[in-house]
């Protein structure tokens, strides 16, 4: 959705910078930073991204049952879509807890029901697909993962193919590009390289 991503560089929730890349935790070099985290505090864009979601939800995964948040990004996006959609919600833990009953699904969900994750970006899809196996040992069944955002890196379509699980977001990285470009804030040869980091951001300078 354009308007989304329209939003979030509004907000400064994602910033682009081919000049002087980001540095991810695992040493790739991106012109991009994208902290989702930051649309919570702005009520208009939180509502355009809560009534996405229920949308795409009411259209992909029609028989969802429960809404999960993954924490902590996805817990409150999950929240507001789940009362739009009038549905039960649980939230995830990245792991369970080292003290009590030790639980990681954190609301109450059954095996005859269906989940849909909520996350706040997708990169390669590691932790929300972690959160979905999570689910699934307890033998409920996971439609797929709705996002705000997401790169557009070759390894979130592998991962989430070889488990067999779909995801949808409201932005990407292209739709984000064309947003910032309508700005007219980057030159041809900056939009042509931060194209390029996508399709191998190991190889991008």
């Amino acid at each position: 959705m354009k308007q989304i991503a329209e939003a979030l560089l509004k907000i400064n929730a994602v910033k682009l910078s081919p000049k002087e890349p980001f540095t991810w935790a695992s040493g790739i070099k991106s012109p991009i930073y994208c902290d989702n985290r930051l649309t919570i505090s702005f009520p208009t864009v939180r509502k355009m991204i809560a009534t996405g979601m229920a949308q795409i939800i009411r259209e992909k995964y029609p028989d969802a049952d429960v809404i999960a948040g993954t924490a902590t990004a996805g817990i409150p996006h999950a929240a507001w879509v789940a009362e739009l959609l009038d549905l039960p919600m649980i939230y995830v833990r990245s792991k369970p807890k080292d003290h009590g009953k030790g639980k990681q699904i954190e609301g109450v969900v059954s095996t005859d029901q269906k989940v849909v994750l909520i996350d706040d970006l997708l990169s390669t899809g590691g932790s929300v697909l972690t959160a979905a196996a999570a689910v699934q040992a307890e033998g409920v069944e996971v439609l797929g993962v709705v996002g705000i955002f997401n790169y557009e890196l070759a390894a979130l379509q592998e991962n989430f193919a070889e488990r067999n699980l779909t995801y949808q977001t409201l932005t990407n990285y292209s739709e984000l590009l064309e947003a910032a470009n309508a700005e007219r804030t980057f030159t041809e040869a900056e939009m042509a390289s931060m194209l390029e980091w996508k399709k191998d951001p190991t190889a991008w300078k």
